[in-house]
């Protein structure tokens, strides 16, 4: 049986307005968002969800205050659209009554807890009013219209409310709501669900509020958020039926707020062990910056690779990982394949040959080419004497694949070249014999630029570092921008340029195509993503993604 399908009216188009509504925000123009700050930064309908929630996502402001947001009026066709079925008009019979909050959550993943007929997930609606008489007559012209329809109504009264619901056959739709006190309207896929949301209030030890690290999360919202999302990652990841080898973290809470140039989402990860930051926070851009190109489509940047996989940080990439994606495959190594495939190539791995020594800043990027289907890569570390035993060991390692060692002169820069000799065959007089002619093929350079060594991928990438000027990414306005919404200190940067970086991106991560089928206006106008983590403290690790976007 398939009782979800209760959503597809009412219940499905509060859903997915709140979702369009929150990625509505694409279309922010205004440069003073402060009229769209929401009065709080915590969902009231948390005393209705149970702290053993898997999820939880709250809008929380009015509906109607992201009209500003939109162009074309689409916010306003897809909540005539979602609910044109019902035979419910939303500014007749929704307007007048509906609140600062909409909040969603799966409150159990197993209704009747029963895993012989099936898992039957639980979902609870909550809707804020400002009006109880006004929504408690849109419940009851609700239920009358589905009542019109052929659906069999049960009336009940738990625990002092009014509780209204289809009594139909199990393979039919189920709708359930209820007006609770003079601040909620809820709707929920099964009468089960609101007598738990009922007790929940009522018994305030078994709600979310009630949780230390819900509780802990909130303290980290920052003010001013209009959606808020909470997660239990343990329950998250059986609800996708993951097992995962090391449950670090505990629950998420993530924050979006509006930014003049663009959407800045926090989150907050929580655990209940001891935790160590990879490195020392950097209080400004790391330096290494300056010698990669502005025409760089991705560029990670910060200090210390040296103990970067076993910091907890890199533990929280695997859970999180291995949540999304159903294993802990890492996706960063399919966003930098090029390196992937020089470790390849080389017989070295990167952790141990290359990250190991460096202890200073450092920047990696890629530079897509349109007409190649493998971006050139640059990596820039900060000289030290262990940087300078690194690259002995690489020209070793080089030495041991067949690679010859040869200097260079680039624009008077002195510069080393890992080089191959192949032979090709030249076509010739059959009279003659075969004829050969010698190539050499550069499989990396490097040099060294003030108090930094450079490593490119080819000589053209090295040749653009060397002769041109003042375009460095660090100078880049669209780069300056999308860091200046992130809070420093922090642990240095993720930049992904969307425009430059699509179609390699396509190609290494395929579920994109999806997203950008599903959510083609906001990608559309997507410039930059912004990637950084900061605030890191004993218990808990937080960072940020910052949107920037082209209208912005």
């Amino acid at each position: 049986m398939n009782r979800q399908r209760s959503f597809i009216g009412f219940i499905v188009a509060g859903a997915i307005a709140l979702l369009i509504a929150i990625a509505g925000f694409y279309w922010f123009f205004a440069k003073n968002p402060a009229n769209l700050i929401a009065s709080t930064s915590e969902p009231g309908a948390a005393i209705f969800v149970s702290k053993l929630s898997p999820a939880m996502v709250s809008l929380l402001t009015n509906p109607d205050r992201l009209q500003v947001l939109e162009r074309e009026e689409e916010l306003s066709k897809l909540k005539t659209s979602l609910l044109a079925k019902s035979g419910i008009d939303y500014k007749q019979d929704v307007q007048p009554w509906l609140g600062n909050e909409i909040t969603l959550a799966i409150t159990t993943l197993d209704i009747d807890r029963d895993p012989e007929n099936g898992q039957q997930p639980g979902y609870l609606l909550a809707l804020a009013t400002k009006q109880s008489e006004k929504s408690r007559e849109f419940v009851e012209l609700l239920f009358s219209k589905r009542a019109l329809s052929g659906a069999t109504l049960a009336v009940e009264e738990y625990k002092g409310i009014k509780l209204i619901y289809d009594n139909s056959q199990p393979e039919q739709d189920l709708l359930a709501g209820a007006v609770v006190g003079e601040g909620f309207v809820l709707f929920a896929n099964d009468p089960k669900v609101l007598k738990d949301a009922i007790n929940n209030v009522q018994a305030p030890d078994l709600n979310l509020t009630s949780s230390p690290e819900y509780q802990k999360a909130t303290k980290e919202l920052p003010k001013g958020g209009l959606a808020v999302a909470f997660l239990n990652l343990p329950v998250v990841a059986k609800w996708q039926g993951l097992e995962l080898s090391e449950q670090l973290y505990n629950s998420e809470i993530i924050s979006l707020a509006l930014n003049p140039k663009g959407l800045l989402a926090e989150t907050t990860f929580l655990t209940s062990s001891e935790i160590l930051t990879p490195s020392a926070p950097l209080s400004k851009p790391v330096g290494a910056l300056q010698y990669v190109p502005a025409s760089a489509g991705l560029a990670i940047s910060g200090s210390n690779l040296s103990n970067l996989g076993e910091s907890d940080l890199a533990k929280l990439w695997k859970q999180a990982t291995a949540t999304i994606y159903g294993s802990g495959e890492d996706v960063v190594s399919r966003l930098a394949k090029p390196l992937v495939d020089v470790q390849k190539r080389w017989g070295i791995n990167l952790p141990e040959d290359i990250f190991s020594w460096v202890q200073g800043e450092y920047a990696i990027a890629l530079l897509p080419e349109k007409e190649q289907t493998t971006p050139h890569w640059i990596f820039v570390v900060e000289k030290s004497e262990s940087v300078e035993q690194g690259i002995a060991r690489l020209d070793a390692i080089a030495s041991s694949n067949g690679l010859s060692i040869n200097p260079l002169t680039i624009d008077k820069q002195k510069v080393s070249a890992w080089t191959e000799l192949t032979t090709a065959a030249k076509k010739s007089d059959a009279k003659e014999g075969a004829s050969f002619s010698i190539e050499t093929k550069v499989r990396g350079l490097y040099t060294t630029l003030g108090n930094y060594e450079i490593f490119t991928s080819d000589l053209e990438t090295m040749n653009e570092i060397l002769t041109t000027k003042d375009n460095s990414l660090i100078d880049n306005p669209n780069f300056q921008d999308s860091i200046a919404a992130i809070p420093l200190p922090n642990q240095g940067y993720i930049y992904l340029d969307w425009t430059k970086s699509q179609n390699l991106l396509e190609r290494q991560v395929p579920i994109l195509k999806l997203a950008e089928v599903l959510g083609k206006p906001f990608f559309d106008n997507l410039r930059s993503l912004t990637v950084s983590s900061y605030g890191t403290d004993t218990r808990s690790v937080k960072g940020g993604v910052f949107f920037q976007l082209k209208n912005s």
